[in-house]
């Protein structure tokens, strides 16, 4: 043990007493200070010690980016107990399997959207879920379903309780987070991240991008049920004390006119949002490229590789550099980033962070030479615990103290890495290696291109075809044929797509990023 006491919610109780008056979260018309979002977390934190949930206990947490995330997430942290954030996207069959997996005793759920499908689950599918003996409603803007008529609402539930609340005492390495990943391949695993996991790993915005003289304002759109919007927005935001502007559901002009509004200065998102904006209509949206570039100042990519012809595009549209990084809900999720201080390569996702290491390796865990390609290793501070209740799982992820990442990568001679795909993304076309996102890259360059996936397909003779899935850019015509020649001219015989099927959109998920599965055959 490393020792009490150290516990996630530091950032708000620190921030509270610091800067009571400042406003912490904006969502429409609503907004809270800081001392609001204190109090309500400590009202929570109080009830779920009186509903009898006890220090590491799990609290799965169902919302969308509202106001009562956070106040939910620093809530159940403070009362020593461990958040366990689900996807507003699950369905009734999957919030059950992570509310069984998960050892739930609590779970606090905002089912007033009815298009939201925990609202389908309704209070006897939650029932069934096995060991949950608390449920509460979060507050909505409308009347909550009738399948939930007699669960208790937040405030009902929060109603006897002091505003102000002792955090319980938990250790460094308590846990206080489970991601559960996206499950790919079979059950979704939790990853359990601790105290100083997440705290450290929110901490390093300090080093990544410069501190204003005046407090941050970050537009939040990532979902923060994800470690990308939870780690480097929430508990970043919360640790600067600056203020998060929520936006439940992206859309290009509702980011745009958040940003101008509101003097965004700190802009995260994922690669399909900046695709999304860079091919915005400005004058349909009312913004002007002066707004809503006012106070911005910082730009940053992750989740993804982020295609260089959205980056040079939105770079020079916009004006603001983009800085790319990497990591996974395994590491917090920080491994490496692009710093606002240090020479920027466009195309990696630069060094590691600092208290991190990388390396890139063979299939026999031994170091490649500097440029070639191999799977992504890391260790350090960020790396979770382990898979809950997975022992195998989690001895194979970490064998030799290297959390195993399943991301194909190199680094040059500076240390920079460059993440090529994952391992299983990887073709294997009459054996040759073939990787998606090479191929995606030169694709991208075509004008009638505006975005692209390339997937394996099985194929009787050469074991996997190459399929290219093409989102035409606006007013472009072009032809399967006329395109599969054009990509023949561009790269070697075993790189180029020989099938080519164009798209009104490609599959993505609640984060943005593309759903390759559901490209594949069968």
């Amino acid at each position: 043990m490393i020792g009490p006491m150290l516990n996630l919610s530091v950032f708000l109780d620190d921030s509270a007493r610091e800067v009571p008056d400042r406003t912490a979260v904006i969502r429409g018309e609503a907004s809270y200070t800081y001392g609001q979002v204190h109090t309500l977390a400590s009202q929570l934190a109080g009830a779920l010690v009186a509903a009898g949930i006890e220090p590491g206990q799990r609290v799965a947490l169902s919302c969308p980016n509202l106001e009562w995330f956070p106040v939910a997430y620093y809530g159940i942290l403070k009362a020593g107990a461990v958040v366990v954030p689900l996807n507003v996207l699950l369905k009734p069959r999957e919030i059950a399997y992570h509310l069984e997996d998960s050892q739930a005793s609590a779970y606090l759920c905002f089912a007033g959207l009815p298009d939201l499908p925990m609202g389908q689950m309704g209070y006897e599918g939650f029932q069934q879920a096995s060991g949950c003996h608390t449920m509460v409603l979060l507050p909505a803007d409308i009347t909550a379903p009738s399948p939930f008529e007699g669960v208790p609402t937040f405030f009902d539930f929060v109603a006897d309780q002091p505003p102000t609340f002792d955090t319980v005492a938990t250790n460094a390495d308590d846990t206080a987070v489970i991601l559960y990943t996206s499950g790919t391949t079979g059950q979704p695993k939790g990853a359990e991240l601790t105290h100083a996991n997440m705290v450290l790993n929110a901490r390093l915005a300090e080093q990544l991008y410069p501190v204003p003289e005046d407090h941050d304002t970050f537009l939040v759109t990532l979902p923060l049920f994800h470690s990308f919007g939870q780690t480097c927005l929430m508990n970043s935001g919360f640790y600067k004390q600056g203020t998060l502007v929520l936006l439940p559901r992206f859309t290009p002009t509702d980011a745009l006119q958040l940003m101008q509004t509101h003097g965004v200065s700190v802009f995260a998102g994922v690669p399909t949002m900046y695709w999304a904006m860079l091919n915005a209509d400005l004058g349909e949206a009312g913004v002007t490229i002066e707004g809503v570039t006012a106070r911005l100042r910082v730009a940053i990519s992750g989740g993804a590789a982020l295609p260089m012809e959205v980056l040079t595009g939105f770079q020079e549209r916009f004006g603001v550099k983009i800085l790319e990084g990497y990591g996974l809900s395994e590491t917090s999720p920080v491994a490496t980033f692009n710093r606002y201080d240090k020479p920027t390569k466009p195309g990696t996702v630069g060094p590691a962070v600092w208290g991190v290491r990388v390396r890139v390796v063979d299939s026999e865990d031994r170091d490649v030479p500097t440029g070639e390609q191999g799977e992504v290793v890391i260790k350090g501070h960020n790396v979770m615990k382990g898979y809950l209740g997975r022992p195998e799982a989690t001895a194979e992820a970490l064998r030799g103290g290297w959390f195993h990442t399943g991301d194909v990568g190199f680094l040059d001679e500076d240390g920079y890495l460059t993440i090529t795909d994952r391992v299983k993304d990887m073709i294997v076309r009459g054996g040759y290696n073939v990787y998606p996102r090479e191929v995606e890259e030169v694709l991208m360059t075509h004008p009638a291109v505006s975005l692209v996936a390339v997937v394996g397909v099985p194929h009787d003779r050469l074991g996997e075809e190459i399929k290219a899935f093409v989102v035409p850019s606006e007013g472009a015509s072009v032809e399967a044929d006329e395109l599969i020649a054009w990509a023949k001219s561009q790269m070697a015989d075993y790189k180029y797509p020989r099938q080519v099927e164009f798209l009104d959109e490609l599959p993505m998920n609640a984060t943005g990023k593309i759903l390759k599965r559901e490209l594949r055959p069968g």
